[in-house]
C-alpha cells in the first residue's frame, strides 16, 4: 500500500471519521464499519482532508481549472478545504454547494457560492459512495444548471460495493453518467491497514464477511 494511503486511513480512524460497528448506511444497509466526514471538528483536521483531496485531484486532473460542488451537508466543508488546499498548491478554483431547501427571499435560489457558467466543468467533491444514491441526487440537483457537465467525483472512500448490478456503485454511476469517480483509498486499502494489528481481526472479519454479500464483482 502507498505510504499517503496508510497515512490517510490512520488519519480518518484517529479523527474518529472512520468507525467500526453496527451502522445503517443511506442506502439502508446495514454495515459493519462507517465513514462520516461530519466527524470532523477542528481546523487543523478539516485543513489536512482538503489536503488529501488536494492530493488526489492533481493525481487525476492535473492543473485542470473546474468548479468545486460540495454537496450539503458534509460536502460543503470538503469543498471549501479541498479549494483552498489546491490555491495553496497555485491552482485557484472556484466552488459552490447547495442548500437543503430552496430558499425563497434575498437572492434565492437552491446554491450558494460561485455560479457555474455555460462551458464550464463541475468536480463534485464527497465523502463515500455505497449504492450511489448521494450522487444521483447530487446530479439531479445539478441538472438546474444548464450547458455545464461534470468531469470527476472524488470521495474519500470507495466501499467497493454492489450497486443496483453486480457492478460496484461508482462502476455504476461512472457509466450512467459518463464521467470518472475517483477515491483517496477503497476498503481493501482498508482491511490492508487493518491486518497489521492483530487486535482489529474482529472488524476485518466482519468487513470480509458483508463484503461476501454486498461486494463488488472486480
Amino acid at each position: 500500500m502507498e505510504g499517503y494511503k496508510k497515512e490517510f486511513i490512520k488519519f480518518l480512524e484517529d479523527a474518529g471519521v472512520l468507525k467500526f460497528g453496527d451502522f445503517t448506511a443511506k442506502s439502508g444497509r446495514k454495515i459493519p464499519y462507517f465513514i462520516n466526514a461530519g466527524d470532523i471538528k477542528t481546523g487543523a483536521q478539516i485543513q489536512k482532508l482538503g489536503e488529501f483531496y488536494a492530493k488526489a485531484y492533481f493525481d487525476k486532473l492535473g492543473n485542470k481549472k473546474a468548479v468545486l460542488y460540495g454537496p450539503a451537508y458534509k460536502g460543503i466543508p470538503i469543498s471549501v478545504s479541498a479549494a483552498v488546499a489546491l490555491a495553496q498548491h497555485g491552482l485557484d478554483v472556484p466552488f459552490f454547494f447547495n442548500r437543503k431547501e430552496e430558499k425563497d427571499h434575498g437572492e434565492g435560489g437552491v446554491f450558494v457560492g460561485y455560479v457555474p457558467k455555460a462551458g464550464e466543468e463541475i468536480v463534485i467533491v464527497e465523502d463515500v459512495v455505497t449504492a450511489g444514491t448521494a450522487i444521483r441526487e447530487s446530479m439531479s440537483i445539478l441538472s438546474k444548471i444548464k450547458d455545464t457537465k461534470v468531469a470527476a467525483v472524488f470521495v474519500m472512500v470507495d466501499r467497493k460495493e454492489k450497486g443496483q448490478t453486480s457492478k460496484s456503485a461508482i462502476a455504476e454511476v461512472g457509466e450512467e453518467y459518463g464521467f470518472p469517480v475517483y477515491s483517496i483509498v477503497d476498503v481493501y486499502d482498508i482491511i490492508e491497514y487493518l491486518e497489521e494489528d492483530e487486535s482489529n481481526s474482529e472488524h476485518v472479519e466482519r468487513i470480509k464477511n458483508y463484503l461476501k454479500t454486498y461486494g463488488a464483482e472486480e
